[in-house]
């Protein structure tokens, strides 16, 4: 089979193996928009709470619309309780007609972890077990996944009981971002652990990788030493949607040309556009400055960009600062 290649997630077909993966406070709406259209396969909504959602918070519904060019997504959803999970599954199936449901059980931040919800679960099998079952039962013929890590820390590895009780639950597929939750992002991801999930789920379902790709390269690396299904790529996406481009020319032709600057450029004015008209100027100008500090990188003049890009409040200011490199 070639590197890139279609995958099926349960009842979902999917043209490719390349997913931008859920980003708390990233893969908004405008964000997935930029990333399907430069060749994202399947998207990742940020982790919605259960309980939120169950509390009719209007804030969190916003965070699972789907972006108009998104053929199939996922909505990714996190919670300890199994009889919340359930509700909010249902809550999701009745709001957003999503294809897919996502389990975040891998999240390492103390308040999610606290809760007993993302990386929590990886180490409480049984909980994850009843968590994933609650929502296959809620699901129907929707698609259910997981998201998980390798385990708690170095000394209790969980991977394997944790999607050992995915499986028995009736998911669709599992991705490992392969850290334990005391790595948080730091250090490597361990590939290797990876393989081992792959050897050990052994065809039954797909098996997604995370962590560590922030190049094209690393993209087929990983597929090529794991033999994972697919890819998702997270922080490697930020600033960079072109990255679902140039893997897919990479997987397919054997290499890819950068988009130049003024490209990279437009992009980021067409997802501050977006954002816009979703969130409004001013929530929109805030939130862009850390997308335009990722966009700008490898710009030449870089840094005085930057320098600027972190006190623009409207899009006349954003225009101002990069009127040298396009014209808008």
């Amino acid at each position: 089979m070639s590197l890139y290649h279609p995958v099926k997630i349960g009842n979902i077909e999917l043209k490719g193996n390349l997913f931008l993966a859920p980003v708390a406070g990233y893969s908004d709406r405008a964000f997935r928009y930029v990333c399907v259209k430069n060749g994202a396969c399947f998207t990742y909504t940020e982790m919605v709470s259960a309980e939120a959602l169950t509390r009719n918070n209007v804030k969190t519904e916003e965070l699972m619309a789907r972006a108009e060019n998104e053929k199939a997504y996922s909505v990714q959803i996190f919670g300890p309780e199994p009889e919340v999970m359930a509700k909010a599954a249902q809550i999701v199936l009745d709001k957003t007609h999503c294809e897919c449901i996502d389990i975040n059980c891998g999240c390492p931040v103390p308040k999610i972890i606290k809760t007993g919800a993302g990386s929590a679960l990886t180490r409480d099998p049984d909980r994850l077990y009843k968590v994933a079952k609650a929502v296959v039962d809620v699901a129907g013929e929707t698609a259910v996944t997981v998201k998980i890590r390798s385990g708690w820390d170095t000394p209790h590895i969980t991977w394997k009981e944790a999607a050992d009780a995915a499986l028995q639950a009736g998911v669709k597929a599992i991705t490992m971002h392969p850290r334990t939750r005391a790595q948080g992002y730091e250090g490597l991801s361990d590939w290797n652990i990876l393989k081992q999930l792959v050897e050990f789920v052994d065809g039954r379902i797909p098996v997604f990788g995370s962590g560590d790709l922030f190049t094209p390269e690393k993209a087929r690396e990983m597929i090529e030493t794991t033999g994972v299904d697919g890819v998702m790529f997270a922080r490697g996406a930020m600033g960079n949607p072109f990255i679902f481009r140039d893997a897919t020319s990479l997987l397919t032709e054997g290499s890819y040309v950068p988009v130049p600057a003024e490209e990279r450029v437009k992009t980021g004015f067409e997802e501050l556009e977006r954002l816009v008209a979703e969130t409004g100027e001013e929530h929109a100008c805030r939130e862009m400055r850390k997308r335009f500090n990722a966009y700008s990188k490898g710009i030449q003049g870089g840094a005085a960009l930057r320098a600027e890009i972190v006190h623009a409040s409207t899009i006349a200011d954003y225009r101002n600062i990069f009127s040298n490199l396009i014209e808008l």
